[in-house]
């Protein structure tokens, strides 16, 4: 039963991440190189701000427990906004590399656009997340021990996989939406990323009460998913009709 645990949680939070990286990046080496280097920056952002909560928690008195609950609060906010400032951060890196590939390229054309970037570093930053949040559940759900045997909840890795993988796809649109907002300078788009990143990891607090966090993140999810799409060139009437389950007919023209 351990082991059925262990795959279908693995499956069901790596799996989509995991078709997206064999079909979209691995054949690129340059796009493989991004997507590294974006795990590589949100994983410095949890180093700081893993950093900034310990100093927190261990100059704090531990038995205050309001204030040990309004430093969870604090920590939760400092890391998504540490997360999104690494994000610009990356995003004048990546700007800064396509002016270099542009003077070396023979043509004067980057190989690759900003829009696909956006997409790559959002997929690492969305990886590197997600490994961070399923590992050890991961390494736990090979037992030994029965989960909800104290009465908690039996769906806990269950839960925890489908969160783990809704934060891996919120993670590449938000680098798609974040990255067209600092090209175009439009500031409420990044302002709209970090506002839905902090209501995604507030609804957490919900839990265990799983529905409150899981079904506000996956209509975010959604929402953003379609937001990225349009930014990204697609055609809003497309999206309709993919979401009313048409598909666009042309009529036999006369004589053809």
């Amino acid at each position: 039963m351990t082991l059925a645990v262990f795959f279908g949680c693995t499956f069901i939070a790596f799996g989509p991440a995991l078709g997206l990286f064999l079909f979209t990046v691995l054949r690129d080496p340059l796009r493989i190189i991004i997507l590294i280097a974006g795990a590589f920056f949100w994983l410095v952002s949890l180093l700081l701000s893993s950093l900034v909560w310990f100093i927190a928690v261990k100059a704090s008195d531990p038995g205050d427990e309001p204030l040990q609950k309004g430093l969870l609060i604090f920590g939760v906010l400092f890391s998504v906004l540490l997360q999104e400032a690494f994000r610009f951060l990356y995003y004048k890196l990546l700007r800064k590399a396509i002016e270099g590939l542009v003077a070396l390229s023979e043509d004067g054309c980057s190989p690759i656009s900003i829009q696909q970037m956006a997409y790559v570093a959002g997929l690492g930053f969305g990886l590197m997340s997600g490994a961070f949040s399923m590992i050890n559940l991961l390494v736990d759900a090979l037992g030994p021990g029965t989960v909800g045997i104290h009465g908690d909840s039996q769906l806990y890795f269950l839960t925890s996989a489908f969160m783990t993988m809704v934060m891996i796809f919120l993670h590449t649109f938000w680098g798609i939406l974040f990255f067209h907002g600092c090209e175009t300078q439009r500031w409420w788009e990044m302002a709209a990323v970090i506002l839905t990143h902090l209501i995604v990891s507030g609804s957490t607090f919900w839990n265990p009460l799983y529905v409150g966090s899981l079904v506000p993140s996956y209509l975010l999810m959604f929402a953003t998913a379609a937001w990225a799409y349009v930014l990204s060139g697609g055609c809003t009437q497309n999206l309709l009709q993919s979401l009313r389950g048409q598909q666009s007919e042309t009529s036999p023209q006369p004589g053809s």
